[in-house]
């Protein structure tokens, strides 16, 4: 009889051996589906990364374009009011020179006339009756 219960269970402890077998495999296919499914869910969430980046960069250079056109546009808006403003500033140094002239002649021509007037004055008075 004891061999019999012995072979009884050590069919029961081989029949345990391979359900815990079984139960382990299940475990580590549960563990690689899992596993799949993380690399597999890490890896898209690296390419949505990537993408993203990506229309980063390209914002960024549209951007860059972007300003340095209206950079350029600036620069020229600048130098072009740059040289009217030089432009003019000549001109009213002329116009400033010019005045000053002019001025003096007008002085020149009030003393002349203070002269003459200064003669014309007693001249005037002979004249009178």
């Amino acid at each position: 009889m004891s061999s019999s219960s012995g072979n009884s269970s050590g069919t029961t402890g081989t029949t345990q051996l391979q359900n815990w077998s079984s139960e382990e495999e299940l475990q580590q296919m549960m563990m690689a589906e899992r596993k799949r499914k993380r690399m597999q869910s890490n890896r898209e969430s690296a390419r949505r990364s990537r993408m993203r980046k990506q229309k980063q960069l390209d914002d960024l250079t549209a951007q860059v374009a972007q300003l340095r056109e209206e950079n350029s546009k600036i620069a020229s808006t600048t130098y072009v009011a740059t040289q009217h403003f030089l432009s003019v500033e000549a001109q009213n140094s002329i116009l400033r020179t010019q005045m000053a002239e002019l001025r003096q002649r007008l002085e020149s021509l009030d003393d002349i006339l203070k002269y003459i007037n200064s003669f014309n004055g007693g001249f005037m008075e002979s004249w009178s009756y």
